[in-house]
């Protein structure tokens, strides 16, 4: 793994500053935005097949755009629980408030709002930790299904976990440097934060690269059989 050339493999690219302005901007538009996260979708993929320069040209912003939103709709599909478990605690806190005349000391109903909450933060957590495996699978599939093949997703975690989790905290430093934009570079937040989203497909198609080594995926060749 090479966690600096995450950093600066933008840079390395003649295009590199067209490709990120037009991926801050971009990136600020709702909905439209969804055109970005194709763009990071395909960088993982070019850095898992050792396409050089891993940063593809803004040209197939239809495909862009398709694939952003299907892996979108497969996070929101990923965000139901949240959901559901914040509609319990809205029911429950209504209950509590309703109860608080009580004389009791301790209504159950507190409980069980300060229960949901515990669970929405270990499902959060849960979705922090699954979700970029999710997107590389999709990234490397084309298909939705590869979201919720979740044998996959986990035997990916699994077999990088230290790359993975090195990853993820590598990708906080780097939009922890990226909230310095406007002090350290001059040109906005927005744009040091656009640099900040490239590094972590990066990552992530780098462990690709490394769990689908030639030796794993091409079949043996034989050898030769011996001459008389």
């Amino acid at each position: 793994m090479d966690y600096g050339k995450s950093f600066t493999y933008p840079f390395e690219d003649k295009e590199w500053v067209t490709k990120v302005l037009i991926g801050s901007l971009l990136s600020v538009i709702p909905f439209v935005n969804l055109v970005v996260l194709g763009y990071v979708l395909k960088v993982i993929r070019n850095v898992a097949d050792g396409v050089d320069p891993a940063l593809p040209n803004w040209e197939d912003l239809a495909d862009f755009f398709v694939k952003g939103l299907v892996a979108a709709l497969g996070t929101l599909v990923y965000a139901l629980p949240i959901v559901a478990i914040a509609v319990g605690m809205v029911f429950f806190g209504a209950l509590a408030g309703y109860d608080s005349g009580n004389s009791q000391q301790f209504s159950p109903y507190v409980l069980c709002v300060w229960g949901l909450s515990c669970l929405t933060a270990f499902y959060g957590l849960f979705m922090v930790l699954v979700l970029p495996a999710a997107y590389t699978r999709y990234a490397l599939c084309g298909d939705l299904g590869a979201f919720f093949r979740f044998g996959e997703i986990f035997h990916f975690i699994r077999s990088n976990l230290g790359n993975y989790l090195i990853s993820m905290i590598v990708t906080w430093v780097a939009s922890f440097i990226a909230s310095f934009g406007v002090i350290l570079c001059g040109i906005g937040i927005v744009f040091t934060q656009f640099w900040a989203t490239l590094v972590l497909p990066h990552l992530l198609g780098q462990i690709a690269r490394l769990s689908c080594a030639p030796s794993e995926a091409s079949p043996p060749v034989p050898a030769p059989a011996p001459t008389a």
